[in-house]
């Protein structure tokens, strides 16, 4: 579970990242689940865009994509979620 004080700083280093994924019409599959797990084993940092035309909610998409990834939301603004997850083989960012 992240303090207040880690979700403001890696929001503060996910605000000049773009969007990697999208989640569309067909929502989140276990196929998106699988890849966006694996980016985040690379980057531990990553924002997934929800578009215009996806059935679900955005705090629906948002839980069922950290619990299929075992990631932390960090933030959800506008139609864009915010995932951290720690790398185990090549960790980046040092948390405060």
């Amino acid at each position: 579970m992240l303090t207040g004080k880690q979700k403001r700083f890696l929001r503060a280093k996910a605000h000049h990242l773009q969007p990697i994924f999208q989640v569309g019409k067909g929502g989140v599959n276990e196929n998106m689940s699988k890849q966006i797990s694996d980016a985040l084993e690379a980057r531990e940092l990553l924002k997934v865009s929800i578009l215009q035309n996806c059935d679900e909610d955005k705090n629906e998409v948002a839980r069922s994509l950290t619990e299929a990834t075992g990631a932390e939301l960090v933030q959800i603004i506008g139609h864009t979620i915010v995932l951290y997850k720690e790398s185990k083989e090549n960790k980046e960012i040092v948390l405060p």
